[in-house]
């Protein structure tokens, strides 16, 4: 079922000339107007030379003429300032564009991609998602920058060269149009055949970007593992098909740029035996010829020039039929049913008969049922892989239920605007992600603008201040990539202390202590016990000793409830917790 999926979105994604004109062009058509009336005056300003030598060898010359002389050197200076004063102009303008469209596109296709679900980032290597945001959109300075004015502007040159050389001979320019037409037909042919080449270039290209930033992010597990020759050679495999899909599309423009070679070739052979024999028969006079010849050029130039700049509009479309690929994507914020915005909440929050499936036919969570009162704490316990982080990630909205409904003080939880719900939800996650920069940066992301004694508080509250004490830098002390720089249980006390200082409703700990030493969570089961008053809390927690006064422990197995009572109660019951609980109490 999936296949003429992927295809019909494959089609609808493949963007037009015209699209691209009417999306990225026109709304910029003064900029262009101006690049299109530059690029005209710098090629009329190119045609006074070919015009002139006429005049030159036939009246200059020919008649030794001293003041025409004077006026003909006059006319060809000031045309060719007029040159160089246009391509500046050009390049400052029409460049300077594209490089802003290229940043301003890079910004949309981010801001996008995190308005996406989290199932999407499931699915979806980071490293590729890289190579699309910032790769994908290059390809549109051949747009709106010199590539599609160059090809305008040297259309209108050819144009107005082909009217001043059949002005000087018809049949000579009758000769030359039979292989410049044999090779705008190639051309076209080639174009068709190169765009699913630079397509399937970028997807290539996310593929490896995606794996080598993967490569880079577990260099610790490679060399761990003395695995550097296995990750050369997927990497080296990856950079091969690149290279194999470069040559498929450096084959075509060379086919392209010899057939043009090969037939203009033709072209002004014929040309130096016609016009040759023009001459002798006084039909063609040398100035006529030489003007012809120089005209010539000019017509051809741009011919020759669209087998590079079509390769670059080919390659700026495919690389459009991408991003729009992204761009049409539904941001969970923009689901038509997020219509309930949500004031100050309490945090009452109800599954009832939820399931949820990862993969169609393979359900991982059946018909859950349990009641989360505002401010208790619910810990959710069982082995790897029940469903305890699915649980948690339903409660986040990171995830929708496939059937059931879960609600928020009343309000289905799918009907709510996400925004108005995150703000008032904090998360400690098991991997404890942390950006580069400081720890004082790290736990004021969720607020910015937090004063001192706010961040004190919640440096304090998680203990953080026990080791930052020790740092020369304390609090501005830089923690590397992803926190590299500190033990597994500093880095978990910063993200506590970042949801501390979030001030959240509902707040989920997804095994919030399980990189600590036993002295340090201790002082986190104080830190938390006082964070979690007045919440709703969600606990996942492999040791048991953690969630002792939790107000209700969910057993979850195989994506059922098969168990559910406060610790006591559990116990007394002698169950599935019982056997959890007795055999990691002898461990």
């Amino acid at each position: 079922m999936s296949e003429p999926t992927d295809k019909k979105q494959n089609k609808k994604s493949k963007v037009s000339i015209g699209q691209a004109f009417k999306t990225i062009i026109w709304p910029r058509r003064n900029l262009v107007f101006i690049g299109l009336l530059l690029i005209v005056l710098s090629r009329l300003a190119g045609l006074v030379l070919p015009v002139a030598s006429k005049y030159l060898m036939d009246d200059v010359i020919g008649k030794k003429d001293y003041q025409m002389l004077k006026w003909l050197l006059v006319g060809v200076g000031v045309a060719i300032f007029v040159q160089a004063i246009t391509s500046f102009l050009l390049t400052r303008i029409l460049s300077v564009q594209a490089q802003f469209l290229i940043s301003e596109l890079r910004a949309q296709v981010q801001k996008k991609v995190l308005s996406l679900p989290i199932s999407f980032f499931d699915n979806t290597k980071s490293g590729a998602l890289v190579s699309r945001i910032m790769s994908d959109v290059e390809g549109v300075r051949n747009l709106i920058g010199t590539g599609l004015v160059q090809l305008v502007g040297g259309t209108i040159t050819a144009i107005i060269s082909l009217i001043l050389l059949i002005r000087i001979s018809p049949s000579m320019t009758l000769f030359v149009l039979v292989p410049v037409s044999v090779f705008g037909i190639v051309a076209l042919k080639a174009f068709k055949y190169i765009r699913p080449i630079f397509r399937k270039r970028g997807v290539i290209n996310a593929e490896v970007k995606g794996r080598l930033t993967e490569t880079l992010a577990g260099v610790r597990v490679i060399k761990g593992f003395n695995a550097e020759a296995q990750e050369n050679k997927t990497f080296e495999e990856g950079v091969d098909r690149l290279f194999q899909n470069v040559k498929k599309s450096l084959t075509a423009t060379a086919l392209m740029t010899s057939s043009s070679t090969f037939l203009l070739g033709i072209a002004s052979t014929g040309i130096m035996g016609i016009g040759g024999y023009k001459i002798m028969i006084d039909e063609l006079t040398i100035g006529d010829f030489l003007s012809f010849t120089l005209l010539l050029g000019f017509m051809i130039a741009p011919i020759v020039q669209m087998s590079n700049i079509g390769s670059q509009l080919t390659e700026a479309l495919a690389g459009l039929d991408r991003t729009e690929e992204l761009m049409n994507m539904t941001p969970e914020e923009e689901i038509a049913e997020r219509t309930i915005e949500l004031g100050n909440i309490k945090g009452d929050i109800i599954f009832d008969n939820v399931s949820f499936s990862y993969e169609e036919g393979k359900e991982v969570l059946h018909h859950i049922s349990f009641r989360a009162p505002s401010g208790s704490v619910t810990a959710l316990v069982g082995s790897s892989g029940s469903g305890k982080s699915t649980i948690a990630g339903l409660a986040a909205t990171f995830l929708n239920p496939k059937s059931g409904l879960i609600t928020v003080d009343g309000h289905d939880i799918s009907k709510v605007k996400l925004n108005s719900y995150r703000r008032n939800l904090g998360v400690v996650l098991q991997d404890d992600f942390l950006f580069e920069g400081t720890i004082k940066e790290n736990i004021l992301f969720p607020r910015p603008d937090a004063n001192n004694d706010q961040l004190d508080k919640a440096v304090k509250a998680a203990y953080v201040n026990e080791f930052t004490d020790r740092f020369d830098d304390g609090l501005d002390t830089l923690i590397g990539e992803r926190g590299v720089k500190l033990s597994g249980g500093q880095r978990q006390r910063i993200a506590i202390a970042r949801a501390i200082l979030a001030d959240p409703k509902i707040i989920i700990l997804d095994e919030a202590t399980s990189n600590l030493d036993t002295e340090s969570e201790a002082l986190i089961q104080k830190s938390l016990g006082e964070l979690m008053k007045g919440r709703t809390t969600f606990v996942i927690a492999h040791r048991l000793s953690t969630i002792k006064k939790a107000d209700q422990i969910l057993v979850i197995e195989s994506g059922n409830i098969a168990e559910r009572g406060n610790h006591d109660e559990l116990i007394a019951a002698e169950g599935r917790y019982f056997d959890l609980y007795t055999y990691q109490a002898r461990i």
